[in-house]
């Protein structure tokens, strides 16, 4: 690599979002590509376009140590660029991004995030913008709530999905209450929600969809939208088979309408459901890269390489007609959502049924999430991986 080559950091290693942004990003000249996480091997260091991995704390579990960590990297190794994928990593560097100097990030600053990942906040700014969410209720602690006077079936969202309290940070999780019984067990089982704020919000039965954008300082760049034909667990989950579709036009206008209120930069993925009358319900925004970002690289919409362009100044490729029916394949996630359906189905037939779909071939408008031809080492390591937690 030569001494003018742009360096550009993607923590998140083991990631297959990350394993996405390097192998976009690594197939261009000029850049070089450096990779970190906390364990001394990561699915996206292996990659071929990797070109330097290095084990570092863990942003999640070593926070403050991993902040200091990047300080004096940064201090030998300057990057024009660093790029997380994961909603930890991401929020954390913006907190202390003011305290870490040469730290660039392709994000909106901290506040603006927080107006979008902060449920709360997103709710208020939707029924602002007239973009339809379920009724919500917020509240403060579960203290405030009656539980006899809820109308179930409801669901129990905390404010943020993650709590740094200055030292760690907290997981929560989204739950489903139908009855009083089961709000109270939530709440006795889930003791953040005693001190921190969360919404009971009406359940809406449907299909989820989402919109997936890249803005550049306030303006729309691209869209991109998916179905997901297969997940892990198999009702709903993790994508394992995806497919690229049109973007609904009712949910980009609505994605657009909210982004462009926040005068918003960088990726953003939009979540609705779908309410059986075909209404688009809001239920989330995800401001960073999401799960199946290969399918829209595949696609033909290059989302790290359009973000970097725009963070950079530089002239952004748009792509204004992608591939429609393109489908990506995260292998053993499948293996592992088959599993599930083998074991959980009742009748012989969905189990025959749901094996010819995990077998049969498709040879056209389909590629692996992880295994590639011509990078085959990122799927050597999820092999190993997976043999290893079998055990």
């Amino acid at each position: 690599m030569d001494s003018t080559s742009i360096s550009v950091l993607v923590p998140d290693a083991n990631q297959r979002s990350a394993l996405a942004v390097v192998r976009s990003l690594g197939r261009h000249p000029g850049l070089r590509i450096i990779t970190c996480d906390s364990t001394p091997t990561a699915l996206a260091g292996q990659s071929r376009f990797s070109d330097l991995y290095i084990q570092c704390p863990s942003a999640e579990h070593e926070p403050m140590h991993f902040v200091a960590w990047l300080t004096r990297f940064l201090e030998t190794e300057p990057c024009r660029l660093v790029m997380p994928v994961t909603e930890v990593t991401s929020q954390l560097l913006l907190q202390f991004q003011e305290s870490v100097p040469g730290l660039r990030l392709p994000f909106s600053p901290l506040s603006t995030v927080l107006q979008l990942a902060n449920k709360s906040h997103l709710v208020a700014l939707a029924e602002r913008s007239g973009v339809p969410v379920p009724r919500s209720q917020h509240f403060e602690g579960a203290h405030q709530v009656d539980v006899q006077a809820v109308s179930y079936p409801v669901v129990v969202k905390p404010a943020l999905s993650r709590l740094f309290d200055g030292k760690q940070w907290l997981a929560t999780t989204v739950r489903i209450a139908r009855t009083p019984e089961d709000l109270t067990r939530i709440f006795q089982q889930n003791a953040y929600l005693n001190e921190h704020p969360f919404m009971l919000q009406a359940f809406i039965p449907g299909t989820g969809a989402g919109v997936f954008a890249l803005f550049n300082r306030g303006k729309p760049v691209q869209f991109f939208a998916h179905q997901r034909l297969r997940e892990k667990p198999p009702e709903g989950g993790v994508s394992v088979l995806s497919q690229s579709c049109p973007v609904p036009a009712d949910l980009q206008a609505h994605a657009q309408t909210l982004l462009q209120a926040v005068n918003w930069h960088g990726v953003a993925m939009v979540e609705f459901r779908i309410g059986e009358d075909g209404t688009p319900y809001l239920m989330e925004v995800n401001t960073r890269f999401w799960g199946s970002l290969q399918l829209a690289i595949d696609a033909g919409v290059d989302f790290p390489y359009q973000l970097l362009c725009a963070e950079l100044g530089w002239p952004i490729p748009v792509t204004s007609n992608y591939r429609v029916g393109q489908r990506l394949r995260w292998l053993l996630g499948d293996l592992d959502s088959l599993y599930l359906v083998l074991k959980r189905a009742k009748g012989w037939r969905t189990r025959l049924q749901r094996i010819g779909q995990f077998l049969t071939p498709r040879f056209r408008q389909q590629r692996h999430e992880v295994n590639r031809w011509g990078d085959l080492a990122p799927a050597w390591h999820e092999i190993k991986q997976y043999i290893r937690a079998l055990r």
